[in-house]
């Protein structure tokens, strides 16, 4: 639950006032133009910054007051372009992900090493155990920093971008991917996408930002509509039903395609 939050760098405000409430055990997208707030939200969330007004709410407490340890097993952060330790093998960066679990200078326990294959098993990446992760595409990269999230066993996971410089076909699969562990551990799921078609398809619940303000919230056939996407991103367009998925899809304009029947 987040409540009346305000945050900002400096003396900038970023975000102004918002409030909503995430869906448990649901996938929730947040969509909004460029530097409307939406990463700065999920930072919030994830208590990488604090907020100059209001407060998160988790499982009933303010998160400023939960000690850290505790938190991250409570709450996985997946950020933009994370930092890959140079020369790391995949096991080696998904054990990360037990730190929240280990005892001080104690080794890994055999739940600590079930966790991390089962983790690598989710994202179907077993057989890059022993790869260094440098080496590795973009699409490959970001199922091993997935797994290390799964592998903090988390109730809820927050990932920002996490589709970003992947190709379509890397896009659907992770998404797809998300989707199972979703339906398979009723893992709560928020992400920031800048794809509306797939955000729409993907997403139980969806929530639009504008300028660093909540502007609408709800399931995708309800918000998803053409004025709302030009009060969003200023884009002129049609909606229409996916056919693949039956979710609202939008189809942009454009200038020089506008349809004459001349």
């Amino acid at each position: 639950m987040v409540e009346h939050l305000d945050v900002g760098y400096s003396d900038k405000t970023i975000i102004s006032n918002v409030s909503l409430a995430i869906p448990q055990n649901k996938i929730s997208v947040i969509l909004g133009a460029n530097g409307c707030g939406k990463s700065t939200l999920l930072k919030t969330i994830s208590r990488l910054l604090m907020p100059q007004k209001g407060q998160i709410i988790l499982d009933g407490k303010s998160i400023s007051k939960i000690p850290p340890r505790q938190l991250a097993k409570t709450l996985g952060l997946l950020p933009q372009s994370p930092i890959v330790p140079e020369g790391i093998q995949v096991m080696d960066l998904i054990c990360r992900g037990r730190f929240p679990y280990r005892q001080f200078l104690k080794s890994m326990t055999k739940e600590d090493f079930d966790s991390v294959n089962e983790a690598m098993e989710i994202m179907g990446i077993t057989d890059l155990a022993d790869r260094a992760v440098d080496e590795l595409s973009g699409g490959q990269r970001q199922r091993v920093w997935i797994a290390l999230s799964l592998a903090q066993q988390t109730d809820i996971l927050l990932l920002d971008e996490p589709t970003t410089f992947l190709d379509i076909a890397y896009q659907v699969e992770i998404l797809d991917m998300l989707t199972d562990l979703n339906r398979r551990h009723q893992t709560t799921i928020v992400m920031v996408l800048h794809d509306i078609n797939l955000s729409a398809r993907y997403a139980d619940h969806l929530f639009a930002m504008k300028n660093g303000q909540l502007i609408a919230h709800g399931i995708p056939s309800e918000i998803i509509t053409s004025k709302l996407m030009k009060n969003v991103y200023g884009l002129d367009c049609e909606v229409i039903s996916d056919p693949v998925s039956h979710a609202p899809m939008i189809l942009p304009k454009g200038r020089h395609h506008v349809f004459s029947d001349n």
